[in-house]
């Protein structure tokens, strides 16, 4: 399998080095990997470039994004739009990382592996650990039945039925939804460890709260699901007042009446699997 990765890259330049090197000493090495160097002020471009010039399958490339911060959604597909515009349709996989996790050696042979296994597969990835107390441990977000937003592995005829990614908060789960619309698995491998130097939302701006609110409205979520999805997500987060800023931003969608990223049929069928996951944890 032909596996191509982009890598959005904003103010990077602290951990992309981790990041490519732990990508070029994978036992099963990526056909092509672009960075995309999303209007940086650090020293993130150099240090791609200088992995580009040692490494002919890497390469460089610039976009320059409308929003100068770090915005949840939008500001990150934006740029991975414009690494995937850089690459051929010559590939199986297609995966977009981000710029600040550190890979097992095996991580991509593992996941080829999963797709080959199972015909069906549509995204695959593995956990993302933080560290905390000199201890690597899972991160609150993660979970076995969703893959983070920082890893993700699609099969191309997966990525191509469910319209690739949209560049809205929230990309990252309406993927998942519209895979299983088509037909498609996901697959998560608790055993396959990364490690995120980051940790998630450390640069999100107070207004991500109220935008998480809007995608649950743009998902066609309804207000029960949104009311649950909610809590559940502030309880993860360890921030108990985020629950208000989702409830908020979803009723601001709905009084703007915003556009909804699925349509009326996808709609019943994410509100139903959402209502049969729930119901299978409570029970």
């Amino acid at each position: 399998m032909r596996i191509y990765i982009v890598i959005p890259a904003y103010n990077e330049a602290e951990f992309i080095s981790q990041t490519l090197q732990s990508l070029v000493d994978q036992t099963f090495l990526p056909a092509k990997i672009v960075v995309v160097n999303d209007s940086s002020t650090d020293e993130t471009a150099s240090i791609a470039s200088s992995f580009a010039e040692k490494y002919e399958f890497i390469s460089l490339v610039h976009t320059t994004s409308k929003s100068a911060t770090h915005a949840p959604g939008s500001k990150v597909i934006h740029a991975f739009n414009k690494g995937l515009s850089c690459l051929d349709q010559n590939f199986d996989l297609i995966c977009k990382f981000d710029a600040d996790l550190i890979f097992p050696p095996n991580y991509l042979e593992t996941i080829m592996g999963h797709f080959k296994e199972e015909s069906r597969i549509g995204i695959a990835g593995g956990f993302c650990t933080i560290k905390k107390d000199q201890q690597w441990e899972t991160e609150s977000l993660t979970g076995k039945d969703h893959i983070r937003g920082a890893l993700k592995a699609y099969r191309k005829e997966c990525f191509i039925q469910i319209g690739k990614l949209k560049p809205h908060m929230g990309w990252d789960t309406v993927d998942e939804l519209l895979a299983q619309y088509h037909g498609w698995q996901i697959k998560t491998d608790a055993n396959l460890l990364v490690k995120h130097l980051k940790p998630t939302g450390a640069s999100y701006t107070v207004s991500s709260g109220f935008k998480q609110g809007e995608a649950f409205y743009r998902l066609r979520y309804g207000f029960i699901i949104t009311t649950i999805a909610s809590g559940k997500l502030a309880f993860l987060k360890k921030e108990p007042k985020l629950f208000k800023d989702y409830i908020t931003g979803y009723f601001k969608a709905k009084k703007e009446k915003q556009p909804f990223l699925v349509s009326e049929e996808e709609g019943r069928f994410i509100r139903k699997l959402r209502r049969k996951k729930m119901l299978a944890k409570l029970f």
